[in-house]
Protein backbone atom coordinates (compact mmCIF):
# COMPACT_ATOMS: atom_id res chain seq x y z
CA UNK A 1 0.00 0.00 0.00
CA UNK A 2 1.59 3.25 -1.21
CA UNK A 3 0.04 5.35 1.55
CA UNK A 4 1.33 3.12 4.35
CA UNK A 5 4.86 3.06 2.93
CA UNK A 6 4.80 6.74 1.91
CA UNK A 7 5.53 5.70 -1.67
CA UNK A 8 4.75 7.51 -4.90
CA UNK A 9 2.69 5.93 -7.68
CA UNK A 10 3.41 6.18 -11.41
CA UNK A 11 0.43 4.80 -13.31
CA UNK A 12 0.86 3.97 -17.01
CA UNK A 13 -2.06 4.74 -19.28
CA UNK A 14 -2.66 5.00 -23.01
CA UNK A 15 -3.40 7.24 -25.99
CA UNK A 16 -6.58 5.15 -26.40
CA UNK A 17 -8.33 7.40 -23.86
CA UNK A 18 -8.86 9.78 -26.83
CA UNK A 19 -11.31 9.30 -29.69
CA UNK A 20 -8.76 10.13 -32.40
CA UNK A 21 -10.71 13.01 -33.91
CA UNK A 22 -8.13 15.68 -33.08
CA UNK A 23 -6.08 17.39 -35.77
CA UNK A 24 -3.08 18.28 -33.58
CA UNK A 25 -1.18 16.40 -30.84
CA UNK A 26 -3.28 15.76 -27.75
CA UNK A 27 -2.39 17.66 -24.58
CA UNK A 28 -3.11 16.49 -21.04
CA UNK A 29 -6.08 18.85 -20.77
CA UNK A 30 -7.79 17.77 -23.98
CA UNK A 31 -11.14 16.03 -23.52
CA UNK A 32 -10.88 12.28 -23.03
CA UNK A 33 -13.39 10.16 -24.93
CA UNK A 34 -12.32 6.53 -25.35
CA UNK A 35 -14.03 4.64 -28.17
CA UNK A 36 -13.29 1.09 -27.05
CA UNK A 37 -13.27 -1.09 -23.95
CA UNK A 38 -9.49 -0.92 -23.63
CA UNK A 39 -9.47 2.88 -23.54
CA UNK A 40 -12.44 2.99 -21.17
CA UNK A 41 -10.83 0.64 -18.66
CA UNK A 42 -7.51 2.52 -18.84
CA UNK A 43 -9.34 5.80 -18.20
CA UNK A 44 -11.05 4.22 -15.19
CA UNK A 45 -7.61 3.19 -13.95
CA UNK A 46 -6.37 6.77 -14.29
CA UNK A 47 -9.24 8.09 -12.20
CA UNK A 48 -8.75 5.43 -9.55
CA UNK A 49 -5.03 6.17 -9.26
CA UNK A 50 -5.52 9.91 -8.99
CA UNK A 51 -8.29 9.84 -6.42
CA UNK A 52 -6.07 8.11 -3.87
CA UNK A 53 -4.57 10.24 -1.11
CA UNK A 54 -1.01 9.61 -2.26
CA UNK A 55 1.66 11.24 -4.40
CA UNK A 56 0.76 9.97 -7.87
CA UNK A 57 0.92 10.78 -11.56
CA UNK A 58 -0.48 9.19 -14.68
CA UNK A 59 1.71 8.85 -17.76
CA UNK A 60 -0.10 8.22 -21.03
CA UNK A 61 1.97 6.58 -23.72
CA UNK A 62 1.42 5.06 -27.16
CA UNK A 63 2.35 2.19 -29.49
CA UNK A 64 4.71 0.50 -27.02
CA UNK A 65 7.26 -2.05 -28.19
CA UNK A 66 10.46 -3.59 -26.83
CA UNK A 67 12.94 -6.41 -27.30
CA UNK A 68 10.91 -8.46 -24.79
CA UNK A 69 7.55 -10.20 -25.13
CA UNK A 70 5.18 -10.00 -28.07
CA UNK A 71 4.70 -6.66 -29.81
CA UNK A 72 4.35 -5.06 -33.25
CA UNK A 73 8.09 -4.86 -33.93
CA UNK A 74 8.73 -8.53 -33.18
CA UNK A 75 5.65 -9.56 -35.17
CA UNK A 76 6.79 -7.55 -38.20
CA UNK A 77 10.30 -9.01 -37.99
CA UNK A 78 8.84 -12.52 -37.96
CA UNK A 79 6.39 -11.88 -40.79
CA UNK A 80 8.97 -9.97 -42.78
CA UNK A 81 11.25 -13.00 -42.72
CA UNK A 82 8.41 -15.32 -43.75
CA UNK A 83 6.51 -13.33 -46.37
CA UNK A 84 7.19 -11.40 -49.57
CA UNK A 85 4.38 -8.87 -49.01
CA UNK A 86 2.46 -7.37 -46.10
CA UNK A 87 -0.53 -5.03 -45.93
CA UNK A 88 -0.46 -2.50 -43.09
CA UNK A 89 -2.89 0.32 -42.32
CA UNK A 90 -1.77 3.84 -43.17
CA UNK A 91 -4.72 5.84 -41.81
CA UNK A 92 -3.98 5.38 -38.10
CA UNK A 93 -1.46 7.99 -36.99
CA UNK A 94 0.50 8.07 -33.74
CA UNK A 95 4.01 7.57 -32.40
CA UNK A 96 5.89 4.31 -31.73
CA UNK A 97 7.41 4.28 -28.24
CA UNK A 98 10.36 2.17 -27.15
CA UNK A 99 9.56 0.80 -23.69
CA UNK A 100 13.19 1.25 -22.64
CA UNK A 101 12.95 5.00 -23.32
CA UNK A 102 9.74 5.20 -21.30
CA UNK A 103 11.37 3.33 -18.41
CA UNK A 104 14.36 5.67 -18.48
CA UNK A 105 12.02 8.65 -18.45
CA UNK A 106 10.14 7.30 -15.44
CA UNK A 107 13.43 6.76 -13.58
CA UNK A 108 14.45 10.35 -14.34
CA UNK A 109 11.15 11.58 -12.91
CA UNK A 110 11.38 9.42 -9.80
CA UNK A 111 15.01 10.41 -9.19
CA UNK A 112 14.43 14.11 -9.89
CA UNK A 113 13.43 14.85 -6.31
CA UNK A 114 10.37 16.73 -7.57
CA UNK A 115 6.97 15.99 -6.10
CA UNK A 116 5.31 13.97 -8.80
CA UNK A 117 2.01 15.81 -8.73
CA UNK A 118 3.51 19.26 -8.11
CA UNK A 119 2.26 20.82 -11.34
CA UNK A 120 0.14 18.21 -13.03
CA UNK A 121 -1.32 14.80 -12.32
CA UNK A 122 -1.32 13.60 -15.92
CA UNK A 123 1.58 13.62 -18.39
CA UNK A 124 2.17 12.36 -21.91
CA UNK A 125 5.24 10.41 -23.02
CA UNK A 126 6.01 8.87 -26.38
CA UNK A 127 9.04 9.03 -28.60
CA UNK A 128 9.37 12.12 -30.79
CA UNK A 129 7.93 12.20 -34.28
CA UNK A 130 4.82 10.95 -36.04
CA UNK A 131 4.11 7.81 -38.06
CA UNK A 132 1.39 5.57 -39.40
CA UNK A 133 1.49 1.83 -38.75
CA UNK A 134 2.52 1.54 -42.43
CA UNK A 135 5.48 3.90 -41.85
CA UNK A 136 6.40 1.96 -38.72
CA UNK A 137 6.33 -1.40 -40.50
CA UNK A 138 8.26 -0.06 -43.50
CA UNK A 139 11.00 1.31 -41.25
CA UNK A 140 11.26 -2.06 -39.46
CA UNK A 141 11.84 -3.83 -42.77
CA UNK A 142 14.41 -1.23 -43.81
CA UNK A 143 16.41 -1.40 -40.58
CA UNK A 144 16.36 -5.21 -40.50
CA UNK A 145 17.21 -5.46 -44.23
CA UNK A 146 14.23 -7.73 -44.84
CA UNK A 147 13.15 -8.32 -48.44
CA UNK A 148 9.45 -7.88 -47.70
CA UNK A 149 7.33 -5.25 -49.46
CA UNK A 150 4.87 -3.33 -47.25
CA UNK A 151 1.72 -1.97 -48.87
CA UNK A 152 -0.57 0.68 -47.34
CA UNK A 153 -4.23 -0.17 -46.78
CA UNK A 154 -7.14 1.57 -45.07
CA UNK A 155 -8.47 0.52 -41.67
CA UNK A 156 -11.77 -0.49 -43.25
CA UNK A 157 -9.88 -3.10 -45.27
CA UNK A 158 -8.30 -4.61 -42.16
CA UNK A 159 -11.11 -5.04 -39.61
CA UNK A 160 -10.17 -5.81 -35.99
CA UNK A 161 -12.21 -6.55 -32.87
CA UNK A 162 -10.98 -3.40 -31.12
CA UNK A 163 -11.72 0.08 -32.43
CA UNK A 164 -8.64 2.30 -32.45
CA UNK A 165 -8.30 6.09 -32.67
CA UNK A 166 -7.28 7.26 -36.15
CA UNK A 167 -5.07 10.00 -34.68
CA UNK A 168 -3.43 9.73 -31.28
CA UNK A 169 -0.22 11.76 -31.39
CA UNK A 170 0.65 12.97 -27.88
CA UNK A 171 1.96 16.43 -26.98
CA UNK A 172 4.90 15.94 -24.58
CA UNK A 173 5.68 19.56 -23.71
CA UNK A 174 4.57 19.26 -20.07
CA UNK A 175 6.71 16.27 -19.13
CA UNK A 176 9.76 17.81 -20.82
CA UNK A 177 9.26 21.18 -19.15
CA UNK A 178 8.44 19.89 -15.67
CA UNK A 179 11.14 17.21 -15.44
CA UNK A 180 13.75 18.23 -18.03
CA UNK A 181 13.41 14.97 -19.93
CA UNK A 182 14.98 14.62 -23.37
CA UNK A 183 13.02 12.26 -25.61
CA UNK A 184 14.62 10.36 -28.54
CA UNK A 185 13.07 10.26 -32.00
CA UNK A 186 11.14 7.05 -32.68
CA UNK A 187 13.19 5.93 -35.69
CA UNK A 188 16.47 6.21 -33.76
CA UNK A 189 15.09 4.17 -30.85
CA UNK A 190 13.70 1.58 -33.26
CA UNK A 191 17.24 0.98 -34.57
CA UNK A 192 18.48 0.46 -31.02
CA UNK A 193 15.72 -2.05 -30.26
CA UNK A 194 16.14 -4.06 -33.47
CA UNK A 195 19.90 -4.23 -32.91
CA UNK A 196 19.25 -5.76 -29.48
CA UNK A 197 16.70 -8.23 -30.87
CA UNK A 198 19.07 -9.34 -33.62
CA UNK A 199 21.98 -9.63 -31.18
CA UNK A 200 19.92 -11.87 -28.90
CA UNK A 201 18.38 -14.04 -31.61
Amino acid sequence: NAKKTNSALVHISTDYVFDGKNYKPYTEIDTVKPIGIYGKTKLAGEKEALKQDIEAIVIRTSWLYSSFGNNFVKTMLRLGAEKENLNVVFDQIGTPTYARDLAKGILEIVNSGEKLNKNSSVYHYSNEGVASWYDFASKIMEIANLNCSVFPIETKDFPTKSERPHYSVLNKTAIKDDFGIKIPRWAKSLIDCINIIEKNS
